[in-house]
């Protein structure tokens, strides 16, 4: 038997017995003594706040500068080698997804190059994730292609053939570098300045079905911007809505004018790469590393291409001019933020999810801690910083972290020794790849899709656990792909905080009974075993009641519970007014009449006199029960259910407010009318405080109606019935009278 059957068999025959007084709210605290917080003076506060101690200056620089704690701890003979794996892995997946990101973002290659170093470097300084691969990013650089053809569209600068052609390109490229440095640059002041405001919960809103279905939509975007590339065609690039729609159909417009050469090369690196990765992905266990088939294909497709001079005999599109060193520094140009910024905030955003996403699952895998402040510090300074070297915008790409991780990866040195083989492209041999097909880094873009595509397989499982997160799923694949990323983000996050309010406004309600011989409280509908006490209601609701669900909730406590206060008032009055009538007829004094009115809701003075004298009476919590109606005219009511006390269970209501008080309030009010009690049972420190503050204790008695949980409330209730039947039991006192005697003595 093994320790978890004898953890159950042990947890199984256990019983435990308490023995304590009912707790009301009243007797509960009067028996607790609150701790006196005395708040620090603020002079202490202020100079807490500016000292300067080395700890906390240690502290200071471990935050901002997390190198300086992972470095000194850095294990040699244990890291060194899997680092070194891992960044020659990573450093040569760097180099093809840098040169096809470039396209995606419609800049010249050699800036995905750029992007794929500078920002590599400043991570490790800056960044608490050891296994992510920052740098280039298809769903990211798709987004900055888009502000760039959008503002920089290609019949602003390309007209007809010759040379003026070639210097209209070669304008139009140098503005939507412009462009995409400008965006990155707005998009990392954007980072840096949520990462020190302590903003980086922001990544909360996007939840995992709306990444999903955002980044499903990207794939399907970035999918159709790389088929012109891989058939050879000349499209006009598109932007904003429905640009996938039309990218789509401009492609099979010109399906005629296919270049046959480069889908052939394309289609040969597509299938090197397919069964390249299933291979790694069988044999996996038994390889040192991934065999690195991005680098592969680019060898031998640019072999190829100037073996056989394929620009020249077959007009096969190849990446052009890569210009050996790095360019000096530049500054972006801020005039152009009043048009990106929109587009800016959604790139700041999604980069950061991405990353925040990826960072945890390793973290949590490996043991460590990342700090989502920190890394939206990080990644701002990486953006802000790397567009001063013409870099576009980066994150954290997907693949490139798998295989760092997977291949031994420990620490952000890894990713150093990745940006080195960037360098060293960039410093020397970046010219060997200047023949390189379009077609085959459009071939490995579409492989690495492959994953996000896989993700159409959430739907069948959304469609079994959550319909809500299945809609949030859809309609953000669906705004984000026929609406453009920027917008269907934005869309998408809006989408996802309506079904938040969706899920407050249609809460579960719940009609609870008891476990016999404990005190569980479950729900009565799913278990047979579950019984209710005669005469109380217990009534559960999963949500806070608040203004936009408190008429519902009370709609929902008369409906699941069977008691509708409403309902019992009018058939009071019903028979009311017709014991009225009867009286009338048979010659009854009119006083009585008159009293039978005043209870029906007859008139105003009946009333006011019915005030003065219920003021005049202590107040008790009978006395917020009406009890008036005559007990010989109940056998004429309609059958209905004999309840004399609901408990709400407030166990699961985090907050109240205004509106939710206020309708907890006529809640009593209005059952109170017809002779029931109402208890509330559970509530935390918050929800009496938030019922404090509302001044729903302002009569103080009803504190004498709140109860530490189910059990003693439901004991109360019968505590209290027990003493209401002895006394209707007792025989009336003995009035003190002196003897009749007889006249006639």
């Amino acid at each position: 038997m093994d320790h978890t059957q004898e953890n159950e068999i042990l947890v199984a025959t256990q019983t435990y017995s308490v023995e304590r007084p009912i707790y009301s709210y009243p007797a509960l605290h009067g028996k607790l003594h609150k701790k006196d917080k005395v708040p620090d003076p603020i002079g202490d506060k202020i100079k807490r706040a500016l000292s300067c101690t080395p700890k906390k200056i240690r502290n200071i620089i471990y935050m901002f500068l997390p190198i300086c704690k992972w470095l000194p701890a850095y294990k040699p003979r244990e890291y060194v080698f899997g680092d070194f794996v891992s960044g020659i892995s990573t450093g040569v997946l760097h180099l093809p997804q840098g040169l096809a990101f470039a396209m995606l973002a419609a800049v010249p290659p050699i800036f995905g190059l750029y992007s794929s170093f500078y920002p590599v470097i400043l991570y490790c300084f800056f960044g608490t994730s050891r296994h992510v691969s920052i740098g280039p990013f298809a769903v990211i650089s798709l987004m900055i292609g888009g502000v760039a053809v959008r503002l920089v569209p290609d019949d602003m600068y390309v007209g007809g053939g010759g040379a003026n052609s070639t210097n209209g390109t070669e304008e139009r490229d140098a503005m939507r570098v412009k462009v995409a440095m400008s965006v990155t640059l707005l998009s990392g002041i954007i980072q840096f300045c949520l990462g020190v405001l302590r903003f980086g919960f922001v990544a909360i809103y996007l939840t995992e079905p709306l990444v999903r279905g955002f980044t499903t939509a990207a794939a399907v975007h970035v999918f159709t911007s790389m088929l012109k590339y891989l058939f050879g065609v000349k499209t006009k690039r598109h932007s904003g809505p429905f640009s996938v729609v039309y990218s789509t159909l401009a492609v099979i417009a010109n399906v005629k004018k296919l270049n046959i050469c480069s889908l052939v090369v394309g289609l040969m690196c597509f299938a090197l790469l397919l069964g390249g990765k299933e291979f790694n992905e069988r044999f996996k266990n038994k390889l040192p590393a991934p065999i690195p088939l991005e680098i592969v294909a680019v060898i031998i497709g640019t072999g190829i291409s100037a073996g056989f001079n394929l620009e020249e005999s077959y007009k096969v599109d190849v990446v052009g001019s890569l210009p050996l060193g790095l360019l000096a520094p530049a500054t972006p140009d801020s005039s152009l933020f009043h048009l990106v910024y929109v587009d800016a905030i959604a790139i700041a955003i999604v980069g950061f999810s991405v990353t925040i996403s990826m960072a945890k699952i390793f973290a949590v895998k490996h043991g460590y801690q990342v700090d989502g402040n920190q890394e939206l510090i990080a990644l701002g300074i990486c953006n802000t910083i790397g567009s001063l070297f013409q870099t576009f915008s980066i994150s954290c790409s997907l693949s490139r972290s798998l295989v760092q991780e997977s291949t031994g990866g420990n620490t952000q040195l890894a990713g150093c020794l990745a940006s080195l083989l960037i360098l060293l492209v960039i410093l020397a041999i970046g010219f060997l790849f200047e023949s390189l097909p379009q077609a085959v880094l459009s071939a490995i873009v579409i492989v690495n899709l492959k994953g996000m595509f896989m993700q159409f397989s959430d739907l069948p499982f959304f469609w079994r656990t959550s319909k809500i997160e299945l809609t949030i799923w859809l309609t953000t694949f669906v705004s984000s792909l026929f609406l453009g990323l920027d917008y269907g983000l934005i869309t998408a996050v809006i989408i996802a905080l309506m079904t938040v309010i969706y899920r407050t406004q249609s809460p579960t309600y719940t009609v609870l009974g008891q476990l016999p011989n404990t005190d569980v409280y479950i729900d009565i509908d799913a278990y047979e075993e579950v019984r209710e006490h005669a005469g109380i209601k217990i009534f559960q609701i999963n949500a806070p009641i608040y203004y936009a669900n408190s008429d519902l909730y009370s709609n929902a406590l008369s409906r699941k519970t069977g008691v509708n206060p409403a309902l019992i008032m009018a058939a009071r009055r019903k028979v009311l007014k017709k014991h009225a009538k009867e009286l009338g007829t048979k010659g009854k004094p009119q006083s009585s009449v008159v009293k039978v009115d005043a209870e029906a809701g007859g008139e105003e003075d009946a009333k006011q006199e019915e005030q003065i004298e219920e003021n005049a009476k202590p107040m008790t919590i009978d006395s917020l029960v009406q009890k008036t109606f005559p007990e010989e005219l109940e056998r004429f009511l309609p059958p209905g259910p004999n309840v004399h006390t609901m408990i709400l269970d407030f166990s699961q209501v985090n907050f109240i407010d205004s509106v939710g008080v206020k309708t907890v309030s006529g809640i009593l009010k209005e059952y109170g009318d017809v002779g029931i009690y109402v208890y509330l049972a559970a509530c935390s420190a918050q929800v009496v405080n938030d019922l404090t503050r509302n001044r729903f204790f302002e009569n103080p008695c009803v504190k004498e109606l709140l109860f530490h949980s189910i059990h003693d409330a439901v004991l109360g209730a019968k505590v209290r019935e027990a003493l209401a039947q002895q006394e209707a039991l007792a025989p009336p006192p003995e009035e003190d009278s002196e003897p009749i005697t007889d006249p006639e003595t």
